[in-house]
């Protein structure tokens, strides 16, 4: 697993924004044909070629360090691991924020985000 530091995540971010956005039109889109289609998504041409192209975006993503966390392709959150006082934590992001600003332990997940202290940086 790659560990970033805040200032490697931030860096990153404008790439991860673009990837992010990808991913949430595409699964918005899946989203709205899934419920056209109901039973008949899965043999659809246009269903197939849309779920491939979400899986390449989430897996781009992947490929950078970062783990995608929005399932229902609202908020586009986005999940940095990184390393504080040797525990592993996730540096988060949501496409509606600037930047990098919130952690949260393995175990607390998103509904446990708190602010970034100083000394992480």
């Amino acid at each position: 697993m790659k560990y970033f530091t805040l200032t490697e995540a931030r860096n990153t971010l404008p790439l991860i924004r673009k990837i992010v956005n990808d991913i949430l039109k595409s699964g918005q889109e899946l989203k709205l044909l899934a419920m056209k289609l109901q039973d008949r998504a899965e043999s659809n041409e246009l269903f197939i070629e849309l779920k491939n192209r979400l899986l390449n975006y989430i897996n781009e993503l992947e490929s950078l360090g970062c783990f995608y966390k929005d399932w229902n392709f609202e908020y586009g959150l986005v999940d940095f691991p990184a390393k504080f006082d040797n525990k592993t934590i996730l540096l988060c992001w949501r496409s509606d924020e600037d930047d990098i600003s919130f952690y949260h332990s393995i175990e607390d997940g998103y509904l446990g985000r708190k602010p970034i202290p100083e000394n992480i940086i």
